[in-house]
């Protein structure tokens, strides 16, 4: 599976969560601690926000560890709220196109997990979005049709909702087609103002996923600093160091949203929210 992180709070350097952690980004993609998917080095990117409204978004299929362009310019770039992710991919092809954070208006998107029975139901899931979005769908996986599924289930409206919408469309669909296959995700959306994750599966065995807040948020000697209060919050795949001093799992089948420094945690209503709308 892959690996990824959010934050939003203070403007810091990327490459401060990318690589000076003992457990960075960058490291993941090498040898990940919380997943049988160790090595995630099947492309990177990462998207941030400056002073326009919509994101910034740099991509590439080379593995994180080696991309020298990725290092220079995560030392050189500062946001109060970016996303970045480490793939390995469940079967399409490691491309540019494949490679997230997926990019809509002002909205960002990045995903660990997986529709199972992907390639018989790529079809059928790619009718289900929008065909006003469609067009903008230029990869083959089954992250970014679920991100254009979410946009038009009315992400910006209510991000939630959508989110629940969403996954009980595609398990409905694995039900009916493909019985006995999984779903899995770990995923997170942002407007560049909030960000909204969810943590769920239709097994129980969910990605990890967990997030960790300060006043500020530091790294001193490679282990994770979160000084006291609120402002800044991290939501990660796993601890970016290696005492998980701070860190908090986000429960199985759950929303986190942060917004303005504060995070709230609320419960999935239902594995099948489309079924109740």
């Amino acid at each position: 599976m892959c690996r990824w992180l959010a934050y939003a709070g203070p403007s810091i350097e990327i490459g401060t969560l990318l690589f000076q952690p003992t457990n960075s980004l960058a490291r993941q993609s090498q040898a990940a601690r919380r997943t049988v998917y160790t090595t995630n080095g099947d492309g990177f990117g990462v998207g941030w926000y400056g002073d326009r409204p919509n994101p910034g978004l740099y991509r590439d299929i080379l593995p994180a560890w080696n991309d020298s362009n990725l290092r220079s310019l995560a030392e050189q770039i500062r946001s109060r709220l970016f996303l970045a992710h480490v793939r390995a991919s469940t079967g399409t092809s490691v491309s540019r196109e494949n490679c997230h954070p997926f990019r809509y208006g002002n909205w960002l998107f990045v995903h660990n997990g997986l529709i199972g029975g992907y390639r018989e139901l790529r079809a059928r899931i790619d009718r289900m979005i929008a065909p006003e979005l469609y067009q903008y769908r230029l990869g083959s996986t089954d992250s970014e049709a679920f991100f254009y599924m979410l946009v038009g289930n009315g992400l910006a409206e209510d991000p939630t909702v959508a989110f629940g919408r969403t996954v009980g469309q595609i398990c409905d669909v694995i039900d009916e087609a493909a019985p006995g296959e999984p779903f899995h995700m770990a995923a997170v959306a942002t407007d560049g103002h909030r960000l909204i994750a969810l943590r769920c599966s239709n097994d129980s065995n969910s990605p990890s996923l967990y997030y960790a807040q300060g006043a500020e948020i530091g790294v001193r000697e490679g282990r994770m600093h979160f000084s006291d209060g609120h402002g800044a919050v991290l939501v990660a795949s796993e601890p970016l160091d290696h005492d998980d001093l701070g860190w908090t799992e986000v429960p199985d089948a759950h929303f986190l949203i942060a917004q303005g420094g504060s995070v709230t945690v609320v419960p999935l209503d239902s594995p099948h929210p489309a079924a109740a709308a």
